[in-house]
């Protein structure tokens, strides 16, 4: 509804009338209807109004911003009907305010002309990526201020101002946090996890950040690369972000130097990364100063030289057999120590020859063989079928590495005909042949062979932890423009999965899996009253029950007073290792003492 002042051409003169615009339920469109008669201007200049539709045009102002306050304070009343407020945040914020990173990172905005507390912003955005995942600007509108504690001053303006700051310095930020992180609860590197993954933009132009490159998903929007590095408990410790037309091999290079320089870590680091990322110039960076660090790596048995996959296929090989507590076989290994040669050229263009000593592990799972060569038959059988059809080329999709397409006779003279389509049975055999085994490389080589394996299958947490980004944070749609503000943004997520995994493995010692948590900080909610009260209107379920006896809360209780609420929010979370938090230099630097012996 809406006012404006209608002036009609009469014999008399113009007549001025102020209408009112409405929604016609019944027409289903707007309508107008009268809501003052004015009378002739000519008259009501005669009264001593000397401009009436100058002066009644102001009035018709008047009443539509006293029409929008009304609406506002409607709107306003009818949300303090059903005040619902989130609670289900408040382990995340009891260890971010036990790490105590607030003073740390106000200092970034010493320089900046800021007047509001950048931590606040980080702070409450964390905590709405965990609850409600949206846009900044729903998140600021619809989640921040229906927090238990939301006490901020800052505007949308000053969170957009602040994210882009963030976003310049996320790899100072996520120092602060890994040397708080460190302090408080321990941080093991003796072994450490990286991979990578991208995420898509729905845009059309490539910038300098946002470039094309291998998707995850296989799309051809413009993408940015993440890689994820975790500790031994795999906490996350670092990330870099980097633009999507970017090989990701440099990439760990970069991320575990930076850690290290930055915390001071001299002791030495086994890095356990997949095949995407094994190649000579990582292990080369990892062996160069004396042996310092070492390296994990899957290989791809497809890349071996003939005389390892006559080793690989050898049925003679002795192997360890691994069962379930039914006696069936969950995987066989066996391994071999030897000296290998690796050549690589660094990006000046010089050429490296090197060679180690490395120790092989060689795996082989009857469930992924079977599931392999399900797929492989079912590729062989697609490609027979098409090739039966004479179908084009474009239509073989991942079957055509069985199918060779042939343009020429044997004597290399061109076909004048169709090609030719042969079913490559070579390659097929060779596939089934190794369907089942995978190969982990390691410097390690007085590392049993099962820790080995232990250690590398550790990396399907860093595969979940994508997932959780991806599907639990919503990490994308980004609705960022500018690269400081992406990179803001994906700061936040990281920050979230952070407190996260501190809270599941450190606090609750994986008494409850990273998914039940998100459900449980995105539904525990609680309904205000007008006495200051607080009614708990969230279904029980049993992560409530675990929680409410480990931390010795009211979480069950349908009344709440607000001292319980202030008591939730303001609870002290011990570690599995209490003593962390008294003796948090004396951890660190045992830590590094455990590193250079290792």
């Amino acid at each position: 509804m809406a006012y404006f002042l209608k002036i009609t051409n009469k014999k008399k003169g113009k007549y001025l009338q102020i209408y009112e615009s409405f929604y016609n339920k019944e027409k289903k469109n707007t309508s107008h209807k009268s809501f003052k008669t004015l009378g002739f201007e000519n008259d009501l200049i005669a009264s001593g109004i000397v401009n009436p539709i100058e002066f009644y045009s102001n009035e018709v102002k008047k009443l539509n911003t006293q029409l929008k306050l009304k609406k506002e304070s409607d709107k306003i009343k009818l949300i303090d009907v059903s005040p619902v407020r989130y609670l289900g945040y408040f382990p995340i914020k009891n260890i971010l305010d036990g790490l105590a990173v607030s003073k740390h990172i106000n200092l970034l905005q010493y320089n900046r002309s800021f007047h509001f507390s950048i931590s606040d912003v980080m702070e409450a955005l964390v905590y709405s990526r965990i609850i409600n995942p949206a846009s900044k600007f729903k998140s600021f509108h619809d989640v921040i201020p229906y927090l238990c504690h939301s006490d901020y001053s800052f505007s949308y303006d000053q969170l957009l101002s602040a994210l882009g700051m963030m976003g310049d310095e996320y790899e100072k930020i996520i120092e602060i946090f890994s040397r708080r992180v460190a302090c408080r609860y321990g941080t093991d590197t003796s072994s450490t996890y990286f991979d990578c993954t991208n995420f898509y933009f729905e845009i059309d132009k490539e910038n300098a950040f946002q470039r094309k490159g291998p998707s995850k998903e296989n799309r051809k929007d413009p993408i940015v690369g993440l890689g994820l590095l975790l500790d031994s408990n795999l906490i996350p410790i670092g990330m870099k972000m980097y633009p999507g037309n970017q090989s990701e091999k440099p990439v760990i290079r970069e991320v575990i130097n930076s850690l290290k320089h930055q915390n001071n870590i001299t002791g030495k680091t086994v890095q356990v990364a997949d095949k995407g990322l094994n190649c000579a110039a990582n292990i080369y960076a990892a062996r160069k100063h004396n042996d310092k660090d070492g390296y994990i790596f899957s290989k791809s048995i497809k890349q071996l030289s003939d005389k390892e996959m006559k080793w690989i296929l050898n049925k003679n090989n002795k192997y360890t057999y691994v069962t379930d507590k039914d006696g069936e076989i969950k995987y066989r290994y066996t391994s071999i120590i030897d000296t290998f040669y690796y050549e690589f050229t660094d990006e000046n263009g010089k050429k490296h020859n090197f060679s180690c000593k490395e120790k092989r592990v060689l795996t082989f799972n009857p469930s992924l063989c079977e599931k392999q060569r399900f797929e492989l038959n079912k590729m062989l059988e697609k490609a027979k079928k098409l090739k039966a059809s004479q179908a084009k080329k474009s239509e073989y999709g991942e079957s055509s590495k069985y199918v060779n397409f042939l343009s020429s006779n044997e004597d290399g003279k061109a076909i004048d005909k169709k090609i030719i389509v042969e079913i490559n049975k070579k390659k097929y055999e060779e596939d089934y042949a190794i369907a089942g085994y995978n190969l982990l490389v390691t410097s390690e080589s007085t590392m049993s062979d099962e820790d080995i394996y232990n250690t590398y299958h550790n990396l399907w947490r860093i595969e979940e932890t994508f997932r959780i980004m991806k599907s639990e944070l919503d990490a994308r749609p980004v609705f960022c423009q500018t690269e400081r503000t992406i990179k803001g943004h994906f700061l936040i997520c990281y920050i979230a999965v952070l407190l996260c995994r501190i809270l599941e493995f450190k606090v609750l010692r994986n008494k409850i899996c990273a998914f039940e948590l998100y459900e449980f900080m995105r539904t525990y909610k609680v309904l205000k009253e007008s006495n200051g009260n607080y009614i708990n209107i969230s279904s029980s379920t049993d992560t409530i029950i675990t929680l409410a006896n480990t931390f010795k809360l009211p979480l069950r209780n349908f009344y709440l007073s607000d001292k319980q609420i202030k008591m939730m929010l303001n609870h002290i979370i011990w570690s599995e290792h209490h003593f962390f938090i008294f003796t948090s230099k004396v951890r660190f630097y045992y830590v590094n003492i455990f590193f250079y012996f290792f």
